[in-house]
């Protein structure tokens, strides 16, 4: 055999080899998503667990199990202002096996104000929109303070007295709070929490005047906590009587709401099937019934491209919000 027809084959073996193994590769991946999932899947909440937040999204992921064929174990990692879960859910594996909930203070503040992990628009991917999240100011329920009104007017006349708690340093209700007192010429005294149920078993006790994030329904239905204003871009019909911040003469704005969200790097693929059994979720009769009934929370869907956009303009707003308000520069 000639010297030029062994470099021929020999070429020809080489690309035959690198064809195969692609080939064989994408093959892989294929077939990868084909059978996703065949294992348990990890659901990460950056909230602490017995809130409100963490219940929903026990009800979802249980109704979720159902549409995936296998069993969503939730995860609970509170801390940094909700970031720490976040920053959790971005540096996964991007297999499709670790999801979870991307907080809105994780999404639009934190990253603005402080080092973290990851970039909220480059290292995650957004599968849906499910709810928006009930946000407000409550006080106990036979506190003095009878409206918002009452807060301000008490700031007044006791500089510093009025303590609040938030699920933390920088969350968005924190800065909401201080863009407040800001606007008002008033001094707060803020109360760092883990998580909404810390702070507001601390209202209960005594230990704080108020409290400003998500709330627990059950407190306010069994008239132990209050509320006086929503953090909100809209009313809701279980409380018409109360002011959204808008109404109160206050232009913040509240991007606030329940999502699902994967590292960035999830196959489209194994994305879509998730989009697919979390849509199916939130309309499950269980689902929508007990978020109604029970949580008290707006049932409100976007896929994934429309939640996508909405997160992505949400972050330019709040960054430009943040340099506004001199949080920023």
């Amino acid at each position: 055999m000639g010297t030029s027809r062994k470099r021929s084959l020999t070429c020809l073996v080489f690309c035959l080899t690198v064809l195969f193994f692609y080939a064989d590769r994408g093959y892989t991946q294929d077939d990868t998503a084909a059978n996703y999932p065949n294992r348990p899947i990890t659901f990460i909440v950056p909230n602490p667990p017995g809130g409100s937040t963490d219940l929903v999204f026990r009800l979802l992921t249980k109704e979720a199990e159902k549409h995936l064929g296998q069993p969503i174990g939730v995860v609970n990692k509170p801390g940094a202002a909700l970031a720490l879960g976040v920053a959790t859910i971005a540096g996964a594996k991007p297999d499709g096996y670790t999801t979870g909930f991307g907080p809105f203070s994780a999404l639009y503040v934190v990253p603005h104000i402080e080092k973290v992990p990851y970039h909220p628009l480059k290292d995650l991917k957004y599968i849906v929109r499910i709810a928006l999240i009930s946000v407000g100011l409550v006080v106990k329920y036979d506190s003095p303070l009878k409206t918002f009104e009452d807060v301000i007017a008490f700031a007044r006349k006791n500089p510093k007295k009025l303590t609040y708690g938030t699920t933390g340093t920088n969350s968005m209700q924190h800065i909401i709070m201080e863009q407040i007192a800001k606007k008002e010429g008033v001094a707060f005294t803020h109360i760092p929490y883990k998580g909404g149920m810390e702070w507001q078993t601390a209202i209960l006790g005594g230990h704080i005047l108020a409290g400003a994030g998500a709330y627990s329904y059950s407190f306010l239905e069994a008239k132990q906590l209050k509320l006086l204003a929503f953090f909100s871009e809209g009313k809701t019909p279980d409380f018409p009587e109360v002011p959204i911040l808008k109404e109160l003469g206050y232009d913040i704005p509240c991007p606030m709401f329940f999502n699902v969200v994967t590292p960035k790097g999830v196959s489209d693929r194994i994305a879509k099937k998730l989009e697919d059994a979390f849509s199916k979720a939130i309309a499950e009769p269980t689902f929508v019934k007990k978020m109604r009934e029970d949580l008290h929370e707006p049932i409100s869907f976007q896929n994934s491209k429309e939640l996508t956009d909405y997160v992505n303009r949400s972050y330019v707003v709040w960054e430009r919000y943040l340099r506004e308000a001199g949080v920023i520069k």
